[in-house]
């Protein structure tokens, strides 16, 4: 394997699918494999970021997460009708594969690894105090990658996530509030 400076391996700790239904999506993915619980975060509102070099306002999404071993499993729901990566190739009433995302201990690192190749972001942005990006990897390898900057509470958040998936009877709790602990 290939290795990605500030990226320690293995390479992708999530794999994202846009929905219609946040929590529809949940609880068939939870019937269907078993994987759970899902950690709901609603409405998030990004207020600025760039989608394809211009700046862009008003993303309001929703993200469902869980654990399934080393790999978490996200929901995303957009609510509005801003450009952005999940629209760019998942047309609003579809669902399905996104992006794969790496957790990176050296953001800039990462993404001059991927801006080296001639890979350009989609969307970059700030959500709190971390930095992600959203790399147009589709025509390369399918989908996009999503760069997320390491910061505590995310690495917290995380944490709950996992811990709450093993041992998880499958029934109990099945949706969970993301923040706060």
């Amino acid at each position: 394997m290939t290795a990605i400076p500030g990226v320690p391996g293995p390479h992708f700790m999530q794999v994202a699918f846009i929905v219609e239904d946040l929590e529809a999506a949940a609880l068939n993915w939870i019937r269907t494999t078993g994987i759970g619980p899902f950690f709901t975060v609603p409405h998030i509102q990004l207020a600025e970021y760039d989608y394809r070099g211009v700046k862009g306002s008003g993303l309001d999404f929703s993200v469902a997460i869980a654990q399934s071993g080393g790999i978490q499993i996200e929901l995303i729901q957009q609510h509005c009708d801003s450009p952005s990566a999940y629209r760019d190739t998942i047309a609003r009433g579809q669902q399905g594969f996104h992006h794969l995302a790496i957790y990176c201990e050296d953001y800039d690192a990462a993404y001059a690894h991927y801006s080296a190749q001639g890979f350009n972001p989609a969307v970059s942005g700030i959500f709190g105090p971390l930095r992600f990006s959203y790399f147009d990897t589709s025509a390369a390898i399918g989908c996009m990658v999503e760069l997320i900057e390491e910061d505590p509470t995310e690495t917290d958040f995380f944490k709950r996530i996992a811990a709450a998936a093993e041992g998880w009877d499958g029934v109990t709790e099945p949706l969970r509030p993301g923040f706060p602990s």
